[in-house]
């Protein structure tokens, strides 16, 4: 994507409160702490937790993508090195790099040479605006465990830049028309001398749009799109995970010159289960079997995620913490298929035995096996025996 004029404005690091070091988990824990804190709903009428919810949503939607979060360390030091060089003719701080390749550097950066709005010398904005994708929105959604592993559809709650319905997203009164902007000749750009290069901004006269609206629509003040919350129906796909992100592709923000809109990426949050937990597209289930169970060996009824029951049996001499497998009871598989249910089994030791339990447990404990440990008595006897 083009390096945007406001990377060397903005310190996403400082929105999202983390270092520059910060690991991506570490950014990702941070926007959904913040999102969670500023998301509108939970702070109806706040119109400044309102706009921390977008600065936010913002600043994750660079540092959170790896790529972006490259190029927008890169050009922040490149930005910070350059305006504190001179103009002595060898570029960036007099450190010995040419200006001249200034331009090609950028290019091999961000894929766009000369449009990234940097320029090796003075010169007149000649390229008109591109049609720029509009800004991915962000929503989250919270699942029971059931209706993650089912899937389902639901309707979120959007807020963010939309179309404005009184001029269809021109920005002009109804009835009226947008005309060319006289200062930059409809291109949204001009140059501004910075030392020995130029640097593109958007034009002072139309605000980078290229074009003048004499008579502003009302609504949107010319701005052509407002900021409002809109109902977004989805439908998450039946196995989703915590944590995964779904992508509702052209519905976010209005693109600008005849670009696309923006899509909008939906956190998934699914809530724990007191029964079942997940492990990849496996689900596991803990169960509990008294000593004699586990010992002489019993068949047991277990639950499954899916509402239904199954039977295993429990061989003799069965440890806790040994692992059932029921194929087919997990949850659903992207490629088709489901998981398996993991049933571990955990012998129950009583607490607080009654008398009768304690006489019983006392004429078992004359048959338990007197060389139990011996193993360990042995290893450790070996141990010492030798030399130092």
């Amino acid at each position: 994507m083009a390096p945007q004029r406001e990377w060397l404005e903005k310190d996403y690091y400082e929105v999202l409160g983390v270092a520059k070091d910060a690991s991506q988990d570490e950014i990702k824990k941070a926007y959904r702490k913040l999102a969670r804190a500023n998301h509108p709903d939970a702070n109806p009428g706040d119109p400044q937790a309102e706009q921390r919810f977008k600065d936010v949503g913002e600043a994750y939607s660079i540092l959170g993508d790896e790529t972006k979060r490259r190029e927008y360390d890169e050009i922040r030091r490149l930005g910070a090195a350059g305006f504190a060089g001179g103009g002595d003719g060898r570029g960036f701080g007099g450190g010995g790099f040419d200006t001249g390749d200034l331009g090609d550097l950028l290019g091999q950066m961000f894929g766009q040479g000369a449009s990234s709005g940097f320029s090796t010398g003075p010169r007149t904005a000649g390229a008109r605006r591109r049609p720029a994708k509009g800004k991915d929105l962000r929503a989250d959604v919270h699942l029971t465990f059931e209706d993650a592993l089912a899937g389902v559809r639901t309707t979120l709650r959007v807020t963010g830049d939309g179309a404005c319905e009184t001029c269809g997203g021109s920005g002009a009164a109804p009835g009226t028309r947008p005309t060319t902007c006289a200062t930059c000749g409809g291109r949204g750009q001009v140059a501004v001398d910075q030392g020995p290069f130029s640097f593109a901004q958007p034009c002072p006269g139309c605000g980078g749009r290229g074009q003048q609206i004499d008579q502003p629509c009302v609504t949107c003040e010319g701005q052509g799109r407002v900021v409002k919350p809109r109902q977004l129906n989805v439908r998450v796909p039946a196995g989703v995970k915590d944590g995964a992100v779904i992508r509702v592709p052209g519905r976010g923000g209005p693109g600008a010159g005849g670009g696309p809109a923006g899509d909008v990426l939906v956190t998934v949050h699914v809530e724990a289960h007191p029964l079942f937990g997940r492990r990849r597209d496996d689900v596991t289930l803990e169960v509990p079997i008294s000593y004699s169970e586990a010992a002489l060996g019993t068949k047991i009824t277990v639950p499954t995620p899916h509402g239904d029951t199954r039977t295993i049996k429990i061989p003799t001499g069965t440890a806790s913490g040994r692992t059932f497998r029921i194929r087919g009871e997990g949850a659903p598989k992207k490629g088709g298929g489901r998981g398996d249910l993991l049933v571990s089994v955990r012998i129950d030791v009583p607490t607080k035995p009654s008398k009768e339990h304690k006489r019983l447990l006392q004429q078992l404990a004359e048959h338990d096996d007197p060389g139990l440990r011996s193993s360990l008595l042995y290893d450790g006897a070996a141990r010492a025996e030798q030399p130092d």
